[in-house]
C-alpha cells in the first residue's frame, strides 16, 4: 500500500511536463473559441465545406503529406483559430488563436 503514493509522486513531474501546455486554457479543445461545436469551426459552415472554392485542390491552402499528396485544407476562422480538415471535410484538428 505504501508502494502506490511512492509511485504517483515519481509520476507526478512527468505528467505535468507532458501536458503543461495542452492544459492551457486557451489551448483547449474546451474553450469554447476552440470547439468543434462553434459554428466558425464546424465542418457544416460553408467556409469550411470542401465544395467552396476556396478550400478546392486547386487553392493555396492545402495540408500536404512529406510525399506531396494533398491530404487537407485549412481555414482561418473570424477568431483566429486555424481549423485543419481533411480532403471530405471532417475537421481534423485546429490551431489556437495567437494572442
Amino acid at each position: 500500500m505504501k508502494l502506490i503514493p511512492i509511485v504517483l509522486l515519481l509520476l507526478s513531474p512527468l505528467t505535468y511536463a507532458q501536458f503543461g501546455q495542452a492544459l492551457s486554457p486557451n489551448d483547449s479543445p474546451l474553450n469554447p473559441i476552440n470547439s468543434e461545436l462553434n459554428p466558425n469551426n464546424s465542418p457544416l459552415n460553408p467556409l469550411n465545406s470542401p465544395l467552396n472554392p476556396n478550400n478546392s485542390s486547386l487553392s493555396n491552402n492545402g495540408i500536404f503529406d512529406n510525399s506531396g499528396k494533398r491530404i487537407g485544407y485549412e481555414v482561418k476562422a473570424p477568431s483566429g483559430v486555424v481549423n485543419y480538415f481533411d480532403n471530405s471535410g471532417k475537421r481534423i484538428g485546429y490551431s489556437p488563436t495567437k494572442k
